[in-house]
């Protein structure tokens, strides 16, 4: 190429983006989304509980967003969601046709170090979630182990999946805050293989358990108490739950209570939505409002019961909300948090 013929192209190339932006700039979001299929990301195993919800989701949002687009899940459950969420900052198109679902961990994951996580999450358009995530600590009926109080008198085995799981990771939490004695077993199937790891006595209960996938998954095992539900984990107690005591309220050391409580704000987005970063504000508004609409169409809450979903919105502005407060909390505080959320059980 030559001196000369280099700028021409160069200018062309200019010229040529900025049409394209232009012409993107001038499509009405009817124009861009009829007929067209969104993308979305779900960063969770195919039949998992998250994967039960987001499917849900795609099954109604796309009448709220004019043009009426169909909506088409993939699963990409690596490296416990922070694989699909690292896709959706730095790969997926920003135009506003590919979105990600994840767990609740990806949120604020990257505040810990946790490695693997290529994003900021306050850099991401969080467009809503569809339920917090409140976990519960139980053992079977059969467990002599009836109260929190006993689990710190003598040692209490539970099941876990993965390492980084919260069945796996919340034990040792309460271990540090509560001086309770669990003892991990990691590595079983996190659908059947760890409920059917209390059924078969192998275990004896399972801590960091989410409270709403176990009444999905396992509403006989409420139905026929065949649970001793010992202590909650979230920021504030489930209305289901009025006598068993919270881990926050059993903490007395301030310093700990401080450290649990941002352990546990990872669990208040509990099933969150996000675009990526860039996507035109037109477009992402129209994004949000569909999700918002869609936790209120009677059409999607009544599939949610049939399928005993828990729905407990959040909008996009408040997760960005609590992400910044979450990001602003003191260096060791965040320290300490992370130390307790790097895993370490392994199976015995």
């Amino acid at each position: 190429m030559t001196e000369i013929n280099r700028p021409l192209c160069l200018g062309a190339a200019v010229l040529a983006l900025a049409l394209q932006s232009t012409l993107a700039t001038a499509q009405t979001i009817e124009e861009f989304y009829k007929g067209r299929q969104i993308n979305l990301i779900v960063g969770g195993g195919a039949g998992g509980g998250y994967d039960v919800y987001y499917r849900a989701l795609a099954r109604h949002m796309g009448r709220h967003i004019p043009g009426n687009p169909s909506f088409i899940a993939k699963n990409q459950p690596a490296a416990g969601g922070l694989a699909a969420a690292s896709a959706i900052y730095t790969t997926a198109e920003r135009d506003g046709g590919t979105i990600g679902a994840f767990a609740n961990n990806v949120t604020m994951d990257p505040l810990f170090g946790a490695t693997g996580a290529r994003y900021e999450p306050l850099k991401l358009n969080w467009i809503g979630s569809i339920g917090k995530l409140q976990n519960v600590c139980a053992t079977w009926h059969e467990s002599p182990i009836k109260t929190i109080q006993q689990a710190q008198e003598r040692e209490v085995i539970v099941g876990a999946a993965g390492a980084t799981s919260n069945t796996a990771l919340m034990p040792k939490v309460l271990n540090a805050v509560l001086n309770t004695k669990f003892r991990v077993i990691a590595g079983y199937d996190p659908a059947a293989g760890l409920t059917l790891s209390i059924e078969r006595r192998e275990v004896e209960g399972i801590c960091g358990l989410s409270w709403s996938t176990m009444k999905a998954s396992r509403p006989h095992w409420i139905r026929d108490k065949l649970l001793n539900v010992i202590v909650q984990l979230g920021i504030e107690k489930l209305p289901d739950l009025p006598t068993v005591p919270s881990a926050l309220d059993l903490v007395t050391d301030p310093h700990k209570k401080r450290v649990l409580t941002l352990i546990l704000m990872r669990q208040e987005t509990g099933r969150p939505v996000a675009a990526p970063p860039g996507v035109p504000a037109d477009r992402l508004a129209a994004l949000r409002r569909a999700f918002d609409a869609t936790m209120k169409d009677p059409a999607f809450i009544a599939e949610a019961e049939k399928l005993q979903l828990e729905i407990e919105p959040m909008t996009g502005a408040a997760i960005h909300s609590l992400l910044t407060d979450a990001f602003a909390t003191p260096q060791n505080i965040i320290a300490e948090a992370g130390a307790l959320l790097t895993p370490t059980a392994q199976k015995q």
